[in-house]
């Protein structure tokens, strides 16, 4: 159990019907959790034999190699850096791995260097990490096997700003592009033309030596390009494309001038373009994805069969803006509640997937604090709980991971004189239920496949 909250959580039920449903709801996010857990997704991916490594059918000799590096970043890197070096040990010539800061205490290993870097907010622990990346990256040849992990948050703790761009500006832009509530494939098609090793920059650098990408994906449909900004696949989007994002949003003015002059530069062929698909380095690079939210949503949909209800898996695609999901999802709730459709009570409907937040105001709370807010305000009255989680663990910038709601949440709110409309509108989700003691919590996580949203619906 990775709820490290969960006997307040229940304590908080105010019938017995309630507290069944979210005692299920806890176990089932935990075991979609267990189901995404980066070190047993790249052991189950990267299987070991003599001399010969096999990933998803297909086989690489490690005597065909001299020597055999490892780099990346990620939330999950530190899971995924420990599986590594467990399968392959002292084959590892050496590595440098970007993790969450702080966690990098959490491993003990001999061949591959884990530096601890902040996120969302660029710091210059992440660029200094990414130079001993491409220090190790830049010592290699043909005869050298370069692996990359890889993993959501990536972009961010692999820090590094496209020259002539302080990190600043990088870090400036970025926290715009969040508050406006720019989706993820838009926040990284920026990212990528203003960075170093993003958009397949990581892999042309290192050819002609040979690179396995391993990806635990936390973008909805898992393009590989987006994941992290990419830095081993093949990059669609264009200097232009990043121009584009920025006047949808109203920041071209307003950024930067070093931010506009570089992507001006890039626009009218002046700077070299991200890697594109056909590239013969690509001839040279295997991508692999080990762990994805479909994965995630699966599992919770076999266990939430266990337990005994009426499953239906929504879509593992979610997005919009956070808010009007969760309404969205509370009339999915209602409409079991009242007809059975799509599935009868005892109900469980799974989605995942990845909303945004357009920041208007001055409160502090996450995506899935606030879907389940918008949900909250639907559900009043019903035997119904809404439970939403991102699975880094990590929800905005506080210390929850999401939050649950059911239809005894608005009632709470009032005898204590909460006003659920107030904190909505403030983007104070957090506040909300923190002062219901009803976030969600349980550190960061090792992992992140985007985020999971459990509906119980119970006989009214």
């Amino acid at each position: 159990m990775r709820i490290t909250n969960e006997g307040e959580l229940l304590n908080n039920a105010q019938s017995e019907i309630i507290r069944t449903l979210r005692r299920n709801a806890l176990d089932i996010l935990s075991v979609a959790l267990d189901a995404v857990d980066a070190k047993r997704a790249v052991q189950n991916s990267l299987k070991l034999r003599e001399s010969r490594i096999s990933l998803n059918g297909v086989q690489l000799d490690l005597n065909d190699f001299s020597r055999i590096f490892v780099v990346g970043g990620g939330k999950a890197g530190g899971e995924m850096a420990d599986a590594i070096e467990g399968i392959l040990g002292d084959r590892i010539s050496g590595g440098a791995v970007n993790v969450l800061e702080g966690t990098e205490r959490n491993y003990s290993l001999q061949r591959i260097v884990l530096n601890g870097a902040s996120h969302p907010i660029l710091g210059e622990e992440g660029v200094r990490g990414v130079e001993k990346m491409l220090a190790l990256v830049d010592e290699a040849d043909e005869d050298d096997l370069i692996i990359v992990l890889i993993s959501g948050g990536g972009s961010a703790l692999m820090a590094d700003p496209a020259h002539g761009i302080a990190l600043g500006d990088l870090r400036k832009l970025t926290d715009e592009l969040l508050r406006c509530g720019a989706t993820i494939n838009e926040l990284n098609s920026v990212r990528k033309h203003l960075s170093e090793i993003k958009g397949g920059r990581l892999a042309k650098r290192a050819f002609p030596a040979m690179v396995v990408g391993l990806i635990l994906s936390d973008v909805v449909g898992d393009p590989l390009d987006v994941i992290a900004s990419g830095p081993t696949s093949p990059d669609s989007s264009t200097f232009r494309d990043a121009i584009e994002v920025l006047n949808r949003y109203e920041l071209w003015h307003d950024a930067p001038s070093s931010v506009r002059h570089h992507l001006e530069s890039g626009a009218s062929g002046l700077i070299e373009e991200t890697v594109k698909s056909g590239d013969k380095i690509f001839e040279r690079v295997l991508n692999v994805v080990v762990g994805s939210n479909f994965a995630a949503a699966r599992a919770a949909i076999q266990r939430a069969k266990a337990l005994g209800y009426n499953e239906v898996l929504l879509s593992s695609r979610i997005e919009g803006e956070a808010r009007h999901v969760g309404t969205v999802f509370a009339g999915i709730a209602r409409e079991i509640a009242s007809s059975g459709n799509p599935v009868k009570p005892p109900a469980a409907a799974v989605a995942g997937g990845e909303t945004t937040v357009r920041v208007k105001g001055s409160g502090r709370g996450g995506r899935n604090q606030e879907l389940a807010l918008g949900a909250a305000l639907k559900i009043d009255g019903l035997n119904v709980v809404v439970a939403a989680l991102a699975t880094d663990g990590i929800d905005g910038p506080t210390d929850a991971a999401g939050a649950i709601a059911d239809g005894w949440t608005m009632r709470r709110a009032r005898s204590l004189r909460l006003s659920p409309l107030e904190y909505l509108n403030d983007n104070d989700s957090h506040g909300f239920f923190k002062g219901l003691r009803d976030t969600i919590v349980t550190g960061p996580t090792g992992t992140n496949v985007n985020d999971i949203v459990v509906i119980l619906v119970a006989p009214q």
